[in-house]
């Protein structure tokens, strides 16, 4: 068998890059390991962590929040299998989504572990083994879950995100350990449909990477609705399996160890690119420090023709960034000219209230010296949010307080996740606060509120307030 182009794995950078390779003209294959296409996202991550947000808010919602609308729900009972069972549809209507796009684009699917037995040659070995010719190759295997050297995960009681999603019985209580966003979005679930959750944080702040005054009203939130516990500033120490229970050693900042006992501990620590079995001592590919792919400009490793994307190269590991790189290599090897403007790739936290950002962070601006103008609008203060009684958060734009140029933009609150295209369209195409503050936004909406923060950044007149 020869084609154009061979993808390596088949998660939303691989599979975005596979389509893309087609619509192109390029006789092109994909490699998945396993029997399902998706990858990580669609499978373990992304999709059904999502499904079991969503339900548990739901369930969230009618224990503590119907009765403020004047719905009386009655013997209110929680089925976790069946929210488990609807978890899994979803993900199993997705995934056979992808494969149906595999076959409209005429991309030949292959199933088993690849290897390079050269820079044009792949070894693919599942049920038979097999051998692909290829011209170029794009490797896009994704991420796996990170643990400390002293954890054993043994995926029955000490876990990761993966088997946090597939667990048979609601535990009574969690520990987390780790507080970004995985581990937020974790215990979110959890907390909401009963579990005393208690996470346990390395860092004096949850969330890392994202702006601090979204991570302090987060924190808030979730421990104010959620009753989370959050211990910040604790450096774990030891994990151990205590057959029914778990214990969590951990070293306050006094010093001082304190145990954390609970049913299950869920290890949020991040995550490590997915190399393993590529063999790419073949083709004389070495890892960097952290485990990733060297690629220059182009996403070309030091070998001609093997591009890497996503998770196993430098860069946040999100599914739209590998998305944006499956496509930019694609249009490469199409002779085109395509750009990534890696600053404006947002990301999002699927907690409720939900929190995203993209550009930069007011840190980051002190730290090169440049001088800027923020605005911000608490949606306690949009009509639309107290009608569906979302009230908490805010919308904060950064500005070049020379030129007005929009230069970050952070928010929590409502349907932030959808909300915050709407500040990566403005910064793409370099728009001013007056810009954003000047364009009609319907009324009323969640909308508003970046309206009016770009308004107080623009000249502190923001109009709903």
């Amino acid at each position: 068998m020869k084609y154009d182009v061979t993808v390596i794995g088949s998660g939303p950078g691989g599979y975005i890059a596979a389509i893309r390779c087609a619509q192109l003209g390029m006789k092109t294959a994909i490699v998945e390991k396993y029997n399902t296409l998706g990858g990580t996202c669609l499978n373990v991550g992304c999709i059904p962590s999502k499904a079991l947000l969503d339900s548990s808010e739901h369930y969230h919602n009618a224990k503590e929040n119907f009765e403020t609308h004047g719905i009386q729900v009655g013997d209110l009972k929680l089925d976790f299998g069946k929210m488990i069972s609807r978890k899994n549809d979803v993900v199993e209507q997705t995934t056979g989504g992808i494969a149906y796009l595999m076959k409209k684009n005429k991309i030949d699917v292959h199933t088993g572990v690849a290897s390079f037995v050269s820079a044009n040659k792949i070894k693919v070995e599942g049920e038979e083994s097999k051998e692909i010719e290829t011209d170029k190759v794009i490797i896009a295997t994704g991420s796996k879950p990170s643990t400390l050297p002293f954890i054993e995960i043994d995926k029955d009681r000490v876990i990761t995100s993966t088997e946090g999603l597939t667990l048979d019985n609601l535990p009574k209580t969690m520990t987390i350990i780790g507080a970004g966003i995985i581990g937020c979005e974790m215990g979110s679930v959890y907390a909401r449909l009963g579990t005393e959750v208690t996470i346990v944080e390395y860092l004096d702040r949850i969330v890392p990477g994202m702006d601090a005054d979204l991570a302090k009203e987060l924190q808030r939130s979730m421990k104010k609705n959620l009753k989370v516990n959050f211990q910040l500033s604790h450096k774990v120490k030891a994990v151990s399996n205590e057959g029914d229970s778990t214990r969590v050693v951990a070293e306050n900042k006094k010093g001082e160890d304190v145990t954390f006992e609970a049913d299950y501990c869920l290890v949020a620590v991040g995550r490590r690119p997915y190399t393993d079995g590529l063999g790419l001592d073949a083709i004389g590919v070495e890892l960097d420090e952290r485990g990733r792919i060297p690629v220059d400009e182009q996403l070309q490793t030091k070998v001609k023709g093997v591009y890497a994307i996503g998770d196993v190269i430098k860069g946040l590991m999100l599914a739209h960034k590998a998305e944006e790189e499956g496509v930019f290599v694609a249009e490469v090897l199409a002779g085109q000219k395509p750009h990534i403007n890696y600053k404006l790739i947002p990301g999002v936290v699927y907690t409720w209230p939900e929190g995203a950002g993209v550009g930069y962070l007011e840190e980051e601006l002190k730290a090169e010296g440049r001088e800027y103008k923020v605005g911000k609008f608490p949606f306690k203060a949009s009509g639309r949010a107290r009608a569906s009684e979302d009230t908490e958060g805010f919308v904060k734009v950064i500005a070049d307080k020379e030129t007005d140029e929009i230069l970050g933009v952070h928010m929590l609150g409502p349907r932030i996740a959808d909300l915050i295209a709407e500040a990566v369209v403005a910064m793409e195409y370099r728009a001013s606060a007056e810009d954003i503050g000047r364009m009609s936004h319907a009324h009323p909406t969640f909308a508003e509120a970046m309206k009016d923060a770009s308004l107080a950044a623009w000249d502190n007149v923001p109009l709903n307030m």
